[in-house]
């Protein structure tokens, strides 16, 4: 007898489903959401914790409610520019204006513009940044593409505390949002940091850091696999002769704060599942 061949349509529907099912079961866990973290926990972002942790509920469950106690007490959504405008003077962490060939948004860092000592503050830009960046992912994008230009870098530029938090805030309260990070130029001082490194790193986040070095054709041709040339700044070995502009960038901010202000507003006005019933 011949047995059966399944394709991988009905693969790919079964395995929707059993997602489908992981999301149901991962909401009913976590119980009931009122506020900010009602709004917070969409059916995506359930997905993207269960994604993070294999599609274990009960680990993706722990993971969604430490985040929940962290947005809590930290509060990200209410960061305001004017906060943390002095820590993107120097351009050392922003938002680009320009996307990779999939129309991702782009997060360029470039570390060795460091222009603070304040700890705290930078992890707030950072998580600042991070925000307004979702908030303006077009409907179909989920992740986002982070550019490191470590041209000039020092150890004393990435201080290994800051180094272990910025990493644990984009894995643990971020989980799936970064597509691929590329570390370009790293100098070779830098391999003695990311031996370091590398241990506060889960093992997706790990494979998602690509290395490109200037001289080499292989790694730069992965770069060019990613971006137009004609978009990507000359820094990072593109055609693109424009520069950060901090004034250009702070109104920019400004004009989302107003935005994020009003989704605020709106949110404390929606009434709260079951509020209404423990009021009658």
């Amino acid at each position: 007898m011949f047995r059966k061949k399944h394709n991988s349509h009905d693969n790919q529907e079964h395995d929707a489903k059993d997602q489908e099912q992981k999301i149901k079961e991962l909401r009913a866990a976590i119980g009931p959401l009122y506020g900010s973290n009602l709004t917070f926990c969409t059916d995506a972002c359930l997905r993207r914790y269960l994604e993070a942790r294999n599609w274990n509920v009960d680990k993706s469950k722990k993971m969604l409610e430490e985040t929940l106690k962290w947005r809590t007490t930290y509060k990200p959504e209410e960061i305001l520019w004017h906060e943390v405008a002095t820590e993107s003077e120097t351009g050392k962490l922003y938002r680009a204006n320009f996307h990779d060939r999939e129309g991702r948004t782009i997060i360029v860092m470039r570390p060795a513009k460091q222009n603070t000592s304040s700890h705290d503050n930078q992890l707030r830009h950072l998580v600042y940044v991070l925000e307004n960046a979702i908030l303006s992912l077009p409907e179909d994008q989920e992740q986002m593409v982070c550019l490191i230009d470590f041209t000039g870098w020092s150890l004393s530029n990435s201080p290994i505390k800051t180094a272990r938090e910025t990493a644990n805030i984009l894995q643990c309260h971020y989980p799936e949002r970064l597509a691929v990070g590329f570390l370009y130029n790293p100098p070779r001082i830098f391999e003695t940091f990311w031996k370091v490194v590398k241990y506060f790193l889960d093992s997706k986040t790990f494979l998602k850091a690509k290395f490109i070095y200037p001289k080499n054709k292989e790694s730069m041709e992965l770069l060019r696999k990613h971006f137009d040339l004609d978009v990507l700044p000359v820094e990072f070995g593109g055609r693109n002769q424009v520069q950060y502009n901090h004034e250009e960038f702070s109104k920019m901010m400004i004009a989302e704060d107003a935005v994020k202000a009003s989704l605020r507003s709106l949110e404390e006005k929606t009434p709260q599942p079951g509020l209404a019933a423990q009021a009658s």
